[in-house]
């Protein structure tokens, strides 16, 4: 398994460049996914709640 053990440091390498080198454009990325993630919750909790 040394393969995946190689694209995971480059993933984590890939991270850390573009957040050192774009960190406006990082925070833009993680405002969206943690916008998507709450409009998902909110989606799935008017879903269960409507079964009710």
């Amino acid at each position: 398994m040394p393969a995946k053990k190689y694209i995971t440091w480059v993933a984590v390498a890939f991270v850390a460049f573009y957040v050192i080198s774009q960190p406006d454009g990082a925070a833009r990325s993680v405002e969206s996914a943690a916008t998507g993630l709450a409009s998902a919750a909110d989606s799935l909790a008017t879903f269960v709640n409507g079964i009710a």
